[in-house]
This record gives C-alpha cells, structure tokens and sequence, in this order.
C-alpha cells in the first residue's frame, strides 16, 4: 500500500504522478478551449502537438529517475488530453482528494486507478458535488495549506475559474488542525496575460525559504502582502506580466535544494542558482501553451 504524506511543497519527493502527453486527441476548436492561453495558440495555428509534448514530458520522467523518485504514469485514454495530473486530484497530509473537475475530464481519473488502488479507502476523500477544487489551486505549507479561489457572485460566467467558496470550507473541515488562508486570484476567459488560472501560476513557495510571486495574478493586494510579509520581501523573487504568463511561477521542487525548471526561464534560473539551489533545466515551452506547466504535470503522493 502507498503510505500518502505530503506536507508541503518541498521535501524530498519519493513518490509522484506524472501526466502523459500521449493521444491528446485532435487540436480543440476555439469553443472547447479551457483557458484563454490555450485559445490563443488554437487561434494563431501554434498549439503544440503530440510528440513535442511527449518530448518535453520524457525529459521531465529523466529527471525524476536521476533522483530515484517513483513515477506513476496515467493509462493512456485514446484522443484525451492527460498532461495535467494536478488537476484531477492532490495530497494533504495522509489523505488524496479528488478534484470536481470538468464535466469533460472526469474519465482522467479513471485512468489513474491503478495508484487510487493502492490507497487505503479511508484516505480517499471525495468531496460533494458543489465543492469545485483543482489541486494547482491548493499547497500545504507545513502549519498552513493555501489556496487559490474565486468568490464573486460572477464565479460561474469564468471557465477560468475553477476553486469555489464550498472548496475553501470543505478543505478548512477536513484539516481542523491548519490554518486555511485563501487568495482571491485574478481571472480573465480571454486576455492570457490577466489570468491568474490557478494559485501556482502566481505563487511558489520554494526551499531555502524563498518563493517566487507575480503581484497581478492577486486581486486583493492585503493577500499579496501578507504572502511577501510571510516569506521576507528579500526572499521573494517577483515576476513580471510576461513572466507569469510564461509560467515562471509553475516550477518544481524535488526537494529543498533542487529545482526543476523550464530551460527558457533565464533571470529565474539564475536567481534560483545564485541562492543557492541545484536547477534542473528542461524543455517545456510547449506544454506550457496550455497554460500549464511542472507543478501542473504532477501529483506527488510522497514526500520524505
């Protein structure tokens, strides 16, 4: 059985669910798009295709290797999109949720039984129907597990838009002894640049108590704050519009002093290698036309 624990965005990872990028199925029309970034490549003829992706996900599943983590691969679902593990469920402690997702991407969680198998029932929960949750919105920090979130009363006009209220609640329920401090994030279902999508295209918590943050993607600016307050301005390495929009919030961790990154990340790479951390570089640039990017490709089950 898998013994689940993760407590935080950083310690040494043992075990982990990597998406796959094989038979993602047909370019999506403009009206099947999920997210406006991707509504952008859909329109302009550069959405990425199969083996590009596939490419950029093996160089991911060899870092991983070299650091003797075991990787979980989904089944292979003919013509669906399964590149983005984190949404379709994540780990608190000893215990995996599964995320209310899209109506569409249900089935993605099918693929992936064979590791809900070795589970204990007991630490599976599945929240209620109104309860909306995607793990890029949620990170345990040791005492704290923060989330992104989007509250106001046009919550349902955003397909951008995708941890509720009810989330907030369900979480803070099952966690009585963390502290739940939430992030009204900023949302957009046509301008990529204004588009918080989840809390890890904004903010990343990092070993060596850094982190990494872009200002905009908050819409309440006491948040932002509060989050440059809890790490030390010094700590905190802010990115720009494009920046976020590139995904340079959306690293990886593999431990506290290794960091997994998009090679085209050059001032965030530096940065990371001047305080001190091991990078990892990678190609990923295509994924990353979903708007989406490491973190979002995983779902770790173990940390050390």
């Amino acid at each position: 059985m898998l013994q689940l624990n993760i407590n935080d965005e950083i310690s040494t990872l043992k075990a982990v669910v990597l998406g796959t990028a094989e038979s993602p199925g047909p370019i999506p029309t403009p009206d099947e798009a999920y997210d406006p970034k991707s509504l952008e490549h859909i329109l302009a003829g550069t959405y990425p295709n199969e083996s590009d992706m596939t490419r950029e996900m093996d160089a991911f599943a060899k870092v991983f290797a070299k650091y003797g983590v075991k990787v979980y691969r989904p089944e292979v679902l003919t013509n669906c999109n399964q590149i983005f593990s984190r949404d379709i469920a994540f780990v608190i402690g000893n215990k995996l949720i599964t995320a209310n997702i899209l109506p569409d991407r249900e089935k993605e969680v099918e693929a992936i039984l064979h590791v809900l198998d070795k589970i204990d029932d007991k630490n599976i929960l599945h929240p209620p129907e109104e309860v909306h949750v995607e793990g890029g919105d949620v990170m345990p920090w040791n005492d704290y597990i923060f989330i992104g979130t989007y509250t106001a009363s046009d919550y349902s006009e955003y397909i951008t838009a995708r941890t509720n209220r009810a989330a907030v609640d369900f979480i803070t329920e099952q966690f009585p002894a963390k502290t739940i401090k939430s992030f009204e994030l900023r949302k957009s279902n046509t301008q990529a640049m204004q588009n918080a999508l989840h809390l890890d295209c904004c903010f990343q918590p990092l070993g060596r108590g850094k982190a990494i943050l872009h200002k905009n993607g908050f819409l309440v600016e006491s948040e932002y704050l509060w989050l440059v307050d809890f790490f030390g301005k010094e700590n905190v390495f802010e990115i720009t519009e494009e920046e976020m929009y590139r995904m340079f919030s959306n690293v990886f961790s593999i431990s506290p002093d290794v960091v997994v990154s998009e090679r085209s990340f050059t001032r965030l790479n530096d940065w990371l290698r001047d305080q001190g951390f091991t990078v990892e570089e990678i190609p990923y640039s295509e994924i990353a036309k979903q708007e989406g990017l490491l973190r979002c490709s995983t779902l770790p089950l173990v940390r050390e």
